[in-house]
């Protein structure tokens, strides 16, 4: 079933309303929104995993995978949630789209963000024009989600998807990557930081959201709401109504199954390296006290992330059921370590100084030392390309696209290329 298409409509004072489909009624949110935009500063991120309970729950517009056949989706929007595993996911969209030669909604210039954190405009995108709007394969660029506006440049039966991030995990790992934001840049720990976060954290300031319920302010909501009950109902339900899933960084490969049976892709497509992931000393353990002051701090965050992930655990057993996700994830992970044996040297990632491929070192930020991969030597020319798409960095990866998509016209995008061969080649392919 392809997704539901999502309407808006707009007061004339600029407060969205009816910004949601699939609820009873209509809601302004305008109540869930900052009061201002703060200015843009450069980010990127990077990701990790922790255990968390299984729970139930339900998520949105289900794809079931009991199907013969599907057609592959590519038209898709992602939401680049910070510090959640979403460099590794952005790696693999990129694969695919530039295996079958999809259009991606570039920042204008090139770039890593649409103008972020200011939320998004269509106008933000290069080649777009209200004149003769073109329409995008994905969009999946750093962003500040505003549906709306998103609606401009992908096609209405687009595929939503995000991925979110244990709040206590991501504020630890923010702290350490934004160290130099205006919230984290005096403090001298993270606990210290929490002993008093509002001598440091002041919500005007155009960095703040780094500090406080990060993944609240990229799906495009205040982070400084309160979380009374009714408001963070509201902000669920226009979560679940926008997106059709939210994947769970702490279970990554249950989440490239799904994504991969939403999606209708081969196995293949959805094989990754983790991507922008930090060396294990520059991470600091917690004590339950200071587990209790994140979640405190980060309500709004906490209350997406819980009732997200059991959904994520209801998507499973209703779409797929546990003794073939069990199968899945273990083919997943058996082709992983096959690519991981094939194509690089050592076992896994490595520290920067000991990546020996200039063209291959990922973006160094704040105090996090941010690992990555040498490529064996000696494989055939396919094979030492498909190897080197795994594992180049985003900000790489990205330009390059960048450049091949406007080499021709650099100020206007190419035609959108998704013909039968596309369809032919993975129709059929899921279990």
């Amino acid at each position: 079933m392809p997704p539901t298409s999502r309407k808006t409509g707009e007061h004339a004072s600029g407060c969205l309303q009816g910004g949601v489909v699939g609820l009873q009624r209509s809601f302004p949110l305008c109540m869930l929104l900052p009061s201002s935009e703060p200015s843009v500063l450069p980010v990127t991120e990077t990701a990790s995993v922790e255990e968390v309970t299984p729970g139930e729950g339900h998520q949105a517009r289900g794809v079931s995978s009991h199907r013969e056949k599907c057609e592959p989706k590519t038209d898709i929007v992602f939401l680049k949630v910070h510090k959640s595993a979403s460099s590794t996911v952005m790696n693999v969209l990129f694969r695919f789209g530039e295996t079958h030669n999809l259009t991606f909604a570039f920042p204008i210039g090139g770039g890593n963000q649409l103008s972020y954190p200011h939320h998004f405009f269509a106008r933000f995108v290069q080649g777009f024009s209200p004149r003769s709007p073109q329409r995008f394969n994905i969009l999946c660029h750093h962003m500040r989600f505003l549906q709306p506006e998103v609606q401009k440049v992908v096609s209405s039966s687009a595929v939503y998807f995000s991925i979110l991030r244990n709040p206590v995990q991501l504020m630890e790992s923010s702290f350490t990557y934004y160290k130099g934001a205006s919230a984290f840049s005096r403090a001298r720990s993270l606990e210290e930081f929490l002993s008093q976060p509002y001598h440091y954290y002041n919500p005007a300031k155009s960095d703040s959201h780094y500090a406080k319920n990060l993944m609240t302010f990229d799906f495009g909501f205040n982070p400084n709401g309160e979380a009374s009950a009714k408001r963070v109902q509201l902000m669920l339900k226009a979560i679940e109504a926008s997106f059709d899933l939210l994947l769970i960084s702490e279970y990554f490969d249950e989440s490239m199954v799904l994504l991969k049976e939403i999606l209708c892709w081969d196995l293949d497509s959805v094989v990754s390296f983790p991507l922008n992931i930090r060396d294990s000393s520059t991470k600091s353990p917690l004590s339950d006290t200071i587990v209790e002051k994140i979640k405190d701090w980060n309500r709004l965050d906490w209350e997406i992330y819980t009732y997200f992930n059991r959904t994520f655990w209801e998507r499973i057993d209703r779409d797929i059921g546990r003794e073939r996700m069990q199968r899945e994830v273990k083919a997943l992970r058996e082709r992983q370590a096959e690519l991981a044996r094939t194509c690089l040297q050592g076992t896994g990632s490595v520290a920067p100084k000991d990546i020996k491929d200039s063209s291959l070192q990922p973006l160094q930020h704040g105090n996090a030392k941010i690992l990555g991969y040498n490529i064996k030597q000696g494989l055939d020319k396919e094979m030492e390309h498909m190897c080197r798409r795994l594992v180049t960095p985003e900000l790489q990866y990205s330009s390059a696209l960048y450049k091949k998509q406007f080499a021709r016209k650099p100020h206007q995008p190419v035609p959108s290329q998704r013909g039968s061969a596309l369809r032919h080649k993975l129709e059929g392919t899921q279990n």
